[in-house]
This record gives C-alpha cells, sequence and structure tokens, in this order.
C-alpha cells in the first residue's frame, strides 16, 4: 500500500515508517520538523519504497495514498506550551486536512490520540467509556483539549462522511530515537542519570505513570489499522503502574549513576495517575505489550549513551 505518516520524522512516527517500509510498503513521511529530526530517519534514506515531504499539517496537502496515521503534533509539554497556539492549529487544522485528504482518495486514516484525553482522571485504571477531568482553560489545554476535538472531527467525518477511521488514545510511550530535550520523565531521567546530574522529581514522586515500548505501540497501531470493522477508540499502553520515585530509582540502578533525587513543585495540571485499561485492545485487536519495562529502558539507556557520546 502507499501510506502517509504524519509527524513522521518524530519519534514515535520514524519507528513506525521503519516498521512499515521493512513490511514493503511505499511510505510517505510528513514533517515540519519542529521536534522531528532528520537523524529518525537517516536509515531510511536509500530506501526506494519510502520519501520525505518537508510540509505542515495545518496547510491542505494533495496526495494519491491508500492509508494515513496521523501522528503530527508536539507530544511533550516543554514542546506543545513553547507555541500553545500553533499546538492546537495542528491537532485542530491538521486533523481537519487530514481528514479532507483521507475523504477525497478514500484512504483509511488513523488518529494518534492520547491518553491526555482522560486529564487527571477519577476513574482509575481509565477505560475509553471514561469521558475525562480536563481542564479546559490551563497550560496543558492546547494539546489535551487539541487531541480531543481531533477525535471529535474524525468521528464526525465517519458519521456525515462514511471515512474509514481509527482512533487510538496512546499512553506514555519510551524507547530509542526520542529527544535529548523531549523534556518528559523517561528522557529526562536518563540523560540526567547518564550526566552524574541530579533526578528531579516533580511533587513528592507518587504520582503514577505507565510505560510502553515504542515496539509494542507500532504493533498495536498496525494491528489497529488493518482491522475492519471498529474505529476506536482504543487504548494502547502497558498497564503496569510504577510510580514517578520508583522510576527513578530504577533509572539510577540501571546506569550505575551516582545521582541524587531532588525534588520540585508540580508542575500545573499534572495528572497524578496513569494506567491504561486495555481490555478491549486485547479483545479487539488481540494485542498487549510484550517487552518488559527494564528490557526496554536497556535499549533506550544505550541509545542515550549513544548520542551523548557524539555530542
Amino acid at each position: 500500500m502507499r501510506i502517509l505518516v504524519t509527524g513522521g520524522a518524530g519519534f514515535i512516527g520514524s519507528h513506525l515508517c521503519e516498521r512499515l517500509v521493512n513490511d514493503g510498503h511505499d511510505v510517505v513521511c510528513l514533517d515540519n520538523y519542529f521536534t522531528g529530526s532528520k537523524a529518525n530517519i537517516a536509515p531510511l534514506l536509500g530506501k526506494t519504497n519510502f520519501e520525505i515531504i518537508r510540509h505542515d499539517v495545518t496547510e491542505p496537502l494533495l496526495l494519491e495514498v491508500d492509508r494515513i496515521y496521523n501522528l503530527a503534533c508536539p507530544a511533550s509539554p516543554v514542546h506543545y506550551q513553547f507555541n500553545p497556539v500553533k499546538t492546537i492549529k495542528t491537532s485542530v487544522m491538521g486533523t481537519i486536512n487530514m481528514l479532507g485528504l483521507a475523504k477525497r482518495v478514500k484512504a483509511r486514516i488513523l488518529q494518534a490520540s492520547t491518553s491526555e484525553v482522560y486529564g487527571d482522571p477519577l476513574n482509575h485504571p481509565q477505560n475509553e467509556e471514561y469521558w475525562g477531568n480536563v481542564n479546559p482553560i490551563g497550560i496543558r489545554s492546547c494539546y489535551d483539549e487539541g487531541k480531543r476535538v481531533a477525535e471529535t472531527l474524525m468521528m464526525d467525518y465517519h458519521r456525515q462522511n462514511s471515512v474509514e477511521i481509527r482512533i487510538m488514545r496512546i499512553f506514555n510511550t519510551y524507547g530509542p530515537k526520542m529527544a535529548l530535550n523531549d523534556g518528559r520523565v523517561v528522557s529526562n531521567f536518563i540523560v540526567q542519570a547518564l550526566k552524574g546530574e541530579d533526578i528531579t522529581v516533580f511533587g513528592d514522586g507518587q504520582q503514577t505513570r505507565s510505560f510502553c515500548y515504542v515496539d509494542d505501540l507500532v504493533e498495536g497501531m498496525i494491528r489497529m489499522m488493518n482491522c475492519d470493522g471498529i474505529t476506536g477508540p482504543i487504548n494502547i499502553g502497558n498497564p503496569a503502574e510504577t510510580t514517578i520515585l520508583e522510576f527513578a530509582s530504577r533509572i539510577i540502578a540501571l546506569t550505575g549513576s551516582s545521582s541524587k533525587i531532588v525534588f520540585n513543585p508540580l508542575p500545573s495540571d499534572d495528572p497524578k495517575q496513569r494506567q491504561p485499561d486495555i481490555s478491549l485492545a486485547m479483545e479487539k485487536l488481540n494485542w498487549k505489550p510484550e517487552i518488559p519495562l527494564d528490557s526496554g529502558l536497556k535499549k533506550t539507556v544505550d541509545y542515550f549513551v549513544a548520542v551523548l557520546k557524539k555530542g
């Protein structure tokens, strides 16, 4: 198939492009390189079934494709709060443009949504029927509400125009190709530990996250795209929950670092709990995460060691 991946030079997008190219598809990678990196897709540049378009999804695009994975949007608070207006435009205008393309060429489209649609959840763990607890005027709302609107647009294009849609709610994902300046907990802790710097834990460290290795996520995305008769939303993530404090200790042990843990104030609207209920993914996609946290973290640490050596 001819497949478009928006945000294809990003962390998750580059892994998805690599998998699709290796599976024999013709892949078009679209990215404006705000948070994506040419280095992420460098190994694919010599492949005859891979091409890159430098383009911003907030602008319309004319292409002929069979499938669209819409991943374009900065996903780290550091990046999405840098230009919040552009962040919400990417989720809203970008999704409208991709849905317009899907409608015109009759392509199937998967929207990379997020666990952030649940906000600071009052239900735990979070299942797909939960409507969330999101602050619509907070500093994270450009991302949270942008993704919620993207889901609305997907459903409305499906109901009104019969566009074949898939909505996936992605929980915390980690692995090689994360940006050094990503600003999220996995990259922050690993880089701080490798440099021997203090590891900064926000709040008391008792807030929880659930970490899914990127290869598991990509497998879930492809299964969902290939599955007929479902629209979603479906949660994809690892239900193994850990506190941030436990996670920091784990990183110190894995890296053999002398770093100390220090505590900073908790940012506004930071969710206290994150744990996906993946019953639907197991039932509909026969999917569950396979890669244990320690083995995934070892690969991620090795990646950051190599990046830091290059300087």
